[in-house]
This record gives C-alpha cells, sequence and structure tokens, in this order.
C-alpha cells in the first residue's frame, strides 16, 4: 500500500500542511516538530515526489552510483568507467536521447550512509542504482538493504551490484558483477609457496566484509592444502583499507613471528604500508621478506620494486555495470556473473633468502 502525506502527519501528530513545510523546507519549523515528521518519514518509509519532470513516468534520468570511498582508486576507476557508459555517447552533444545523469555517492564505508542514500535515490525515483564493492555481512543491515532494494525494484529501478556477491534471499537484484577474489587470493598465496616460503604473514581488510572473508578463505585454502596451515590467526591481522593498516599491521605481524619471510596484504594501497614497514626495519624487499597486493591498482607497476598482486579488470567490470544499468547489455543467466582475477608476477616476491 502507497504511504501518503497524510499517513506521515497522522503518524507524526501533525497537519498535513505541517508535514509539506518540513519536506519542503520553506518554512521554518520547530526543530522538535521537524525531527518528529522525519522520524515518520523514515518509519513509513515515505517516498518524496521527485522532480517534476519524472512525476509522468516511473523513473528520473538519474542513476546512483554507491562507493565506499572515491579517493580510493578501486572504486573511482569503476565509478568513472560505469559513468562513461550512464553519461551517454561522450561526444558532447548531450543529443543521444538515452543519457541518464550519473550521481556518485561516497558511504565513507558506512552501513547507515548506504541505507540513507539508497532512500534518496528512492525518493527521486532513480532509473537505476550500481553498488560498488563488498557489502558487509551484517544480518541486520543485509536484511535493511534486501528490503530497501525491493522497493526500489518494484518502483521501477534498475540494480546492479559490482564487485559484490549476491545478496541473500532477494531478486530485486538485476545482475551481481562479482570478483573471483577468493580464487585469486589462492592463486596469489600458491605463487609464494611455489617460490618455497613457508611462513606467510596476511594483512587483511576490516572484518564482516565480503571482500575480507573471500580473500582470507582464499589464501587459506592454498595454506592447508600445502600442508601449511597452523596457527593461522596469529599470522592475520585485520585493518581497514588503508596505508597506515598496512604499515602498522605489518610491524605487528614481524613482531609476532619474526620467522615470516612473506606478508600478503588486503590490496595494494594496504601493501606499500606494509613495504614501508618492511624497510623501516631495516629488511629488504624481496631480499628479506617479500610483499604481495591484491587489484592490480595503476601505481602497483611503479612501485619499487613493482608490486606482485592479483589483477581485477577493474575498468572493464566498471563498464558493463554501467551498460547492464542503462539496459545497453542483456543480464548473465541467474543474473550472476563471476569476473576472473589474475596473477601479476612482478619483482616484489621472490624465494627466501632464510
Amino acid at each position: 500500500m502507497t504511504v501518503t502525506l497524510a499517513d506521515v502527519a497522522a503518524r507524526a501528530r501533525v497537519s498535513p500542511a505541517t508535514v509539506s513545510r518540513v519536506l519542503n523546507g520553506n518554512y521554518p519549523v520547530a526543530s522538535s516538530t521537524r525531527e518528529r515528521v522525519l522520524r515518520a518519514v523514515d518509519e513509513l518509509d515515505y517516498v518524496l515526489n521527485g522532480p517534476a519532470s519524472s512525476l509522468a513516468a516511473a523513473t528520473s534520468d538519474l542513476v546512483g552510483i554507491l562507493v565506499n570511498d572515491i579517493a580510493d582508486p578501486f572504486f573511482g576507476i569503476m565509478a568513472g568507467a560505469a559513468q562513461s557508459e550512464i553519461g551517454g555517447p561522450g561526444d558532447g552533444s548531450g543529443r543521444g536521447g538515452g543519457e541518464k545523469l550519473a550521481v556518485v555517492c561516497n558511504t565513507g564505508g558506512s552501513p547507515e550512509r548506504e541505507l540513507t542514500y539508497l532512500t534518496l535515490l528512492q525518493r527521486q525515483r532513480a532509473a537505476a542504482v550500481v553498488l560498488t564493492g563488498g557489502a558487509l555481512e551484517d544480518p541486520a543491515h543485509q536484511a535493511a538493504m534486501a528490503a530497501k532494494l525491493a522497493r526500489l525494484a518494484d518502483a521501477g529501478t534498475r540494480i546492479v551490484f559490482c564487485g559484490r556477491p549476491p545478496l541473500p534471499d532477494t531478486d530485486a537484484v538485476t545482475t551481481a558483477l562479482a570478483f573471483d577474489n577468493r580464487g585469486g587470493a589462492r592463486r596469489l598465496t600458491e605463487h609464494l609457496i611455489g617460490l618455497g616460503h613457508r611462513r606467510i604473514g596476511y594483512v587483511a581488510g576490516p572484518l564482516e566484509r565480503t571482500t575480507t572473508r573471500h580473500r582470507l578463505e582464499g589464501h587459506r585454502e592454498a595454506m592447508k592444502a600445502a600442508g601449511l596451515y597452523g596457527d593461522e590467526e596469529r599470522v592475520t591481522v585485520h585493518g581497514p583499507y588503508d596505508r597506515g593498516s598496512g604499515y602498522d599491521a605489518t610491524l605487528e605481524l614481524l613482531r609476532r613471528e619474526s620467522e615470516v619471510t612473506a606478508v600478503v596484504a588486503a590490496n595494494d594501497t594496504v601493501a606499500l604500508g606494509a613495504c614501508a614497514a618492511v624497510r623501516d626495519l631495516g629488511l629488504r624487499i624481496p631480499e628479506d621478506v617479500s610483499v604481495a597486493g591484491f587489484d592490480d591498482l595503476p601505481f602497483s607497476v611503479d612501485a619499487v620494486p613493482a608490486l606482485t598482486t592479483v589483477r581485477l579488470p577493474l575498468f572493464e567490470a566498471g563498464a558493463r555495470a554501467g551498460r547492464l544499468a542503462m539496459g545497453k547489455e542483456t543480464p548473465p543467466p541467474g543474473g550472476i556473473a563471476t569476473i576472473a582475477a589474475e596473477l601479476m608476477e612482478r619483482g616484489s616476491t621472490a624465494a627466501p633468502a632464510r
């Protein structure tokens, strides 16, 4: 049943005119009244009318792209590629007839902001939503996401995941393009084992993130297959996907376990921090400690030595997500596609010298 402005007024115990004033922001309203109205809007999931141009249609010309951190090349590359497909032919004419306005929404990794942006996009009758990167593995948040995405889909919004696995118990998502994080991590660790490394430290990403879990599982699968799996928690440190985390975690790893001859980082940015920590301890890369990353971000080949990593086709995946969001490409069977990861062997890894 569609929630009306009168329903919100009844829940907030105010007049419909007061609700309208709060939502339009064109008349002063007491802060306590304003908070009561906004709380009722959230509780009832009331959707405001979008721009006048969208009222006659199911959706507007708006497409939302959700990212954790636009300053992170991992997200920036995917968002830029998706936007290039969403914005039209790119000839500057604006006369292609199928152009949409792509808006990048930076969540900062906050599950609350993720839901808030989806609500705002729902209110604007977004034509499509592209969600990039891994998801939070929290049952309450997953349930809230499933409900929110279902409402968007029911309103005609096309939903695409890029670099994110399918959400359990929902068919609202048009397509989920999932990276093979587990397989890529397994091949990376097999490479290190093949070089002769037996004690390998792991700098993992944040807990309860799908990307973190899948990459860590792939690493441990390779260790178990080689008969090397033991006290893995001792040589695993979790932290954010940033350089500072890589630096601090690597210092901690090498303090805990001086026999570590290789460090696998959650991503390339974390790997840069790991490299700095190794050097600050007076050790050489790769002669004393090998370091490996993940993603193959543009700076990886310019690191000294160049970083062994796992390449994810970020631009290609983002562009494909943009085409799917625009309806330019047919979704894969079942709406799910796994994108392969490729090992990139470079100078930061070598056989252990000790």
